[in-house]
């Protein structure tokens, strides 16, 4: 579900804005990962998608393999929602206000959860596999912007990371105000996406 924020939290005093809207090709994700998922999470009663990339519905997980200290690790992944929020809430998250002119902060938050592989002994990196889009068309992240919002956690915060355990990170980029859809986007190297799509309005 897409929510609409009137107080989205962004960094103090400005976050740094990545100009990316023009690069919409996958190949730009910071995505570590060598080898697509060859292993599938036990069923359950939300069981996942095939790990192959494509188009999920919301609410539906997705199984991926990512490159993580000490080794792969198989998470199973779920865009959970995206928080919308205001013209005024970029202009005020960037140092020049022109930049964000026509577009609104989105704030991805995708839950992961470790299904298989080694426990983590540093800071997970699966989230940069995360990007937002909308109608199409990549959005800018905001590097920096504060990822503590409700339901929100940081990855560096994030100590020993183990099977069967879940946690939310969250990615704000910003993306037109007129767009009818927002996307959500994860990505293993060398893999195709997958998407949820999520309306906005």
């Amino acid at each position: 579900m897409l929510y609409r924020k009137t107080a989205l939290r962004l960094a103090a005093p400005v976050a740094v804005l990545a100009l990316a809207l023009t690069a919409c090709s996958g190949g730009d994700d910071e995505a570590d990962a060598k080898s697509p998922a060859t292993s599938q999470a036990k069923a359950s009663p939300a069981a996942p998608e095939p790990s192959s990339g494509g188009a999920l519905k919301p609410g539906r997980s997705a199984t991926g393999v990512y490159e993580e200290d000490p080794g792969k690790v198989t998470y199973e992944i779920l865009a959970e929602r995206v928080d919308v929020g205001t013209e005024a809430e970029a202009a005020q998250a960037v140092a020049d206000p022109e930049d964000a002119k026509g577009l609104v902060p989105a704030v991805a938050h995708v839950t992961f959860t470790h299904k298989g592989g080694p426990a983590l002994t540093g800071s997970p990196q699966v989230g940069d596999g995360t990007t937002v889009w909308a109608d199409g068309q990549r959005g800018s992240i905001l590097i920096g912007a504060a990822e503590d919002a409700a339901g929100c956690e940081d990855p560096y915060d994030i100590e020993g990371w183990k099977q069967g355990e879940s946690h939310t990170f969250c990615e704000t980029y910003l993306v037109p105000a007129g767009a009818k859809n927002v996307e959500v986007h994860w990505q293993e190297a060398e893999a195709e996406p997958y998407t949820w799509t999520f309306p906005n309005g």
